[in-house]
């Protein structure tokens, strides 16, 4: 008998190891065979830090360009940590503020190792947390299968929700993943510092709302339909069968963008077919390691990103409503609205409703150097994206004006 993990088809022309096929089955087995596939479910919130005093700022961009809002504020000694949130069939947002630049800790040493991320050393995505139904068993298991935990003192010290296990730093993405009993129905409770409702986030996304609403946008902007990280090239097959065996996700399939030497890689919640309600997580990777770049001139955006700015989340997707506005399709019709208010992309909305979908990066945030992407999908269309518009979508970010004009600075800094 197949196990459930494993029953889904698997899509795709990336080829594989064997070693990467091997451990794919003998590690969803096991996860299915223990339990865990049966005790972990969706990712019930994410997790980012941005730099001193750029969280109310961010909250206000996040709720124009998506249909996040700011619920309340959670103050320790040394963070703001402000949850966003849509419904509790979507993810929350934890956007965490450190409020001393000069604070050191863990989640800083992951930046200042690279030129670009130590320019912004508190701003970096952190990870996911998931919703367990047993805690304790949930953590047991893995524990013996060789996942190293925070200790209970440890997450005091961080600052990080009491009420959570959290898995170490992945060596391959330095995101966390975290795990959170709650049934389904209850609320999400983070159990963390003093809950207060703060004036100035409050007044920064209620602004940004009522302009979403007079911009027409407030109905066609979906939640999170995925999660992007750019990972080392050398790291893409063991990166993927990590988050396999921390999550209850399977493999999706993998497809080469030769063009831009590089692969995207997709897996999905076995829970859940629609990603709204658990988002997919994407891994792309480049198909060669920058040192043989002097042997042939390979294009090599998602490695320069990671020596850049580290492993870690590229961007994160929105869907976008299916339909139009008075002959304009609602990508389209969202992306012109937000360019308006001064919002820039990198290029034009790419893929076409013949091809099954539409997409579009904006440029990075300068508050947490993360891109919005946004997704339209027609007629049911089942997949990710389509070659050409991947290619496209590399391409243009990897040359994002920020990133070029931050990595020359810092070219420049280590020449001094």
């Amino acid at each position: 008998m197949i196990s459930q993990s494993l029953s889904f088809p698997v899509q795709g022309d990336k080829q594989n190891s064997a070693f990467f096929n091997e451990y794919l089955g003998k590690l969803l087995e096991e996860r299915d065979s223990l339990g865990l596939s049966d005790m972990i479910y969706e990712i019930d919130a994410m997790m980012l830090m941005v730099d001193p005093g750029r969280s109310i700022e961010y909250i206000g961009e996040l709720c124009l360009m998506s249909p996040y809002e700011y619920l309340v504020t959670l103050e320790s000694e040394s963070h703001w940590t402000h949850i966003l949130r849509i419904d509790m069939n979507s993810p929350d947002l934890l956007i965490r503020e450190v409020k001393n630049e000069e604070t050191k800790g863990i989640f800083r040493s992951l930046n200042e190792v690279f030129p670009i991320g130590s320019s912004k050393p508190h701003s970096r995505y952190m990870g996911e947390i998931l919703r367990v139904t047993n805690l304790h068993e949930v953590v047991n298991l893995q524990q013996n299968r060789g996942f190293r935990f925070f200790s209970p003192d440890d997450i005091r010290r961080l600052e990080l929700p009491g009420n959570m296990a959290i898995i170490k730093p992945s060596p391959y993405t330095h995101n966390i993943v975290g795990y959170l009993e709650r049934n389904p129905g209850d609320l999400r409770i983070y159990a963390l510092g003093v809950s207060t409702i703060r004036a100035d986030a409050h007044q920064a996304c209620q602004m940004a709302k009522e302009r979403q609403k007079a911009l027409g946008i407030n109905e066609l902007i979906l939640p999170v339909d995925h999660l992007a990280t750019r990972i080392y090239s050398q790291n893409r097959e063991v990166a993927i069968l990590e988050w396999l065996s921390i999550s209850s996700y399977y493999y999706w399939g993998s497809f080469d963008i030769v063009d831009q030497n590089s692969s995207t890689n997709v897996t999905k919640s076995i829970h859940y077919s629609d990603e709204l309600r658990s988002p997919a997580k994407v891994f792309t990777a480049n198909n060669t390691p920058y040192f043989v770049n002097h042997f042939k001139i390979f294009p090599s955006p998602t490695e320069n990103f990671v020596r850049n700015y580290g492993p870690r989340l590229h961007h994160m997707a929105l869907a976008v409503k299916d339909g139009d506005q008075n002959g304009i399709e609602n990508i389209e019709f969202v992306v012109d609205a937000i360019r308006d208010q001064g919002k820039s992309f990198l290029l034009d909305v790419v893929g076409s409703k013949a091809e099954g979908l539409k997409q579009i990066f904006s440029s990075a945030s300068e508050h947490s150097s993360l891109i919005i992407e946004y997704v339209q999908r027609f007629g049911g269309f089942q997949g990710f994206f389509t070659k050409d518009n991947v290619a496209e979508l590399t391409h243009a970010a990897g040359v994002e004006e920020e990133l070029i004009r931050m990595q020359a600075e810092a070219q420049k800094a280590m020449q001094v």
